[in-house]
């Protein structure tokens, strides 16, 4: 696999705003596509920084006539933004390539690009694309061949001991979550062939884990 690391910066709604505003931007690239002359990605992203200055950012960007399907949930945005003939980064994006990580957008409106392909020709043609846009800022940061399990991924299930793992799945299996319960802790306890304190503590830690990873 490929792995191809960029800084850029770019006319963007969001990098002039983080700039404007002194706040960061950890972004998800949801999609984009060409519809009636018309340029569209659609986007998620997560703000940081000072309170005051994030609500400036969100109510500066209502306005932005880029910026359609607008969804706020406190510091999280999400929106389809919308374009005629000017170029961006994600214009050139291809259906071969995935991002590893979400794009970082940082207090001086750089993006921090990382993007992936096992076919090193794909990650060529999408650099050269953008290194041909006038009114971009590129820097090559790396690129370079590396091993799946180097690869950074976001993950579904957090890591879990062997024995939290397997108190979390009996209290599925059993119904301890269920409304109402089909079973108890000592009942668990015992299946496990722990002591009752014990169950209760790696499933407490396991929880602990999952939880955060289930909220919104």
């Amino acid at each position: 696999m490929w792995i191809l690391k960029l800084r850029i910066k770019h006319d963007c709604t969001i990098g002039n705003r983080c700039e404007k505003f002194g706040v960061i931007s950890y972004s998800i690239p949801l999609g984009n596509w060409q519809e009636r002359g018309f340029n569209f990605t659609s986007e998620r992203h997560t703000l940081e920084g000072d309170k005051e200055n994030i609500k400036s950012f969100i109510k500066e960007i209502k306005k932005d006539k880029r910026v359609t399907n607008l969804e706020v949930d406190k510091n999280t945005l999400f929106f389809i933004g919308k374009s005629k003939g000017k170029k961006i980064p994600s214009s050139f994006y291809s259906p071969k390539m995935f991002f590893p990580k979400p794009v970082f957008f940082d207090k001086q409106g750089y993006e921090l690009w990382e993007v992936a392909s096992w076919n090193r020709n794909v990650l060529t043609s999408f650099l050269g694309n953008l290194k041909k846009q006038k009114d971009m800022k590129i820097k090559m940061l790396s690129f370079k061949k590396t091993r799946l399990n180097d690869v950074y991924f976001p993950s579904v299930m957090p890591p879990l001991t062997e024995k939290q793992k397997r108190a979390f799945e009996l209290a599925i299996e059993q119904g301890y979550y269920d409304i109402p319960k089909r079973t108890d802790l000592k009942k668990l306890s015992k299946l496990m062939k722990v002591s009752l304190a014990t169950f209760q503590e790696h499933l407490k830690r396991a929880e602990a884990k999952i939880i955060p990873k289930l909220q919104t």
